[in-house]
């Protein structure tokens, strides 16, 4: 297959355990590291990673712009909050699948005090993540820290 815009060919690439790409947007305690992307692979359209919180942390609040977010869960207990205040939220577990709208502000969270929250993230056309103003954590409902 060959790149229309460019003429190069275009191949499969795998990237194997341990090298991930790290240098992707972060927020907080929500560690990103992408597996697919356009900053190490030939993808053009799509971000797809892993993203880990340890026991208790979170990441700030943020949006990703235009991305439509798509994550699952593969192990822990996360939350989402978002809406005025960060009020709402949902939660989720090993095996639930999340979708967030593009600009929606939200923060994540491992509800755990003991054990990593580790999901799956797609994200298309790229890893945006907007940081916004950070809130206390004693404003988000059922939260606290390892």
């Amino acid at each position: 297959m060959t790149n229309d815009t460019t003429g190069t060919r275009v191949v499969p690439v795998v990237t194997r355990l341990g090298e991930e790409y790290s240098g992707t947007a972060q927020s907080g305690g929500a560690v990103r590291m992408s597996g697919v992307s356009p900053q190490h692979t030939p993808a053009t359209r799509i971000w797809y990673g892993k993203v880990t919180n340890e026991p208790g942390y979170r990441s700030l609040p943020h949006h990703h712009g235009e991305a439509e977010t798509g994550g699952y869960v593969l192990s822990g207990v996360g939350r989402i909050y978002y809406g005025e205040n960060y009020r709402e939220y949902l939660d989720m577990s090993e095996g639930d699948f999340v979708f967030v709208p593009p600009y929606m502000p939200h923060v994540e969270v491992n509800m755990s005090t003991t054990d990593k929250l580790v999901w799956l993230t797609c994200r298309t056309p790229d890893n945006i993540v907007v940081n916004l103003p950070d809130i206390e954590d004693a404003s988000l409902e059922g939260y606290r820290r390892a």
